[in-house]
């Protein structure tokens, strides 16, 4: 599963370029663990973890994943990673703990990132 996930969150991304056009304040997610999931159904559990799917915000705009650090910008609710193993991410932050992936299709178009806890 995990190879799968970043071949398709490579190739979700491959399109879209890195400029990131800002429209928003800019600011800085609060430092911290972010697991990402998908939401589960009625019948079982209300997620479902996605395997080593997961960043930490460590410093101003900067975040750490397994495969290595990179920078993200915070533009109003606008996310996007700029560089590093999620460049090309955007998410739209829809709570102060939660993201919502926004260029995502097919199984992983509903990913969401949730902050578990601080940095440590």
């Amino acid at each position: 599963m995990t190879s799968h996930f970043f071949a398709v969150l490579l190739l979700a991304t491959a399109g879209f370029g890195t400029a990131a056009h800002a429209e928003g304040k800019l600011g800085t997610l609060p430092h911290g663990r972010y697991v990402c999931e998908l939401p589960g159904d009625a019948a079982g559990l209300a997620s479902r973890p996605v395997d080593k799917a997961w960043f930490e915000i460590t410093n101003a705009s900067t975040y750490v994943t397994e495969t290595g650090k990179g920078t993200y910008l915070l533009s109003g609710d606008d996310v996007v990673f700029t560089r590093g193993p999620m460049r090309g991410a955007r998410f739209e932050r829809v709570s102060p703990k939660r993201l919502q992936r926004t260029n995502l299709e097919g199984e992983f178009a509903k990913m969401r990132c949730v902050r578990t806890g601080s940095s440590r």
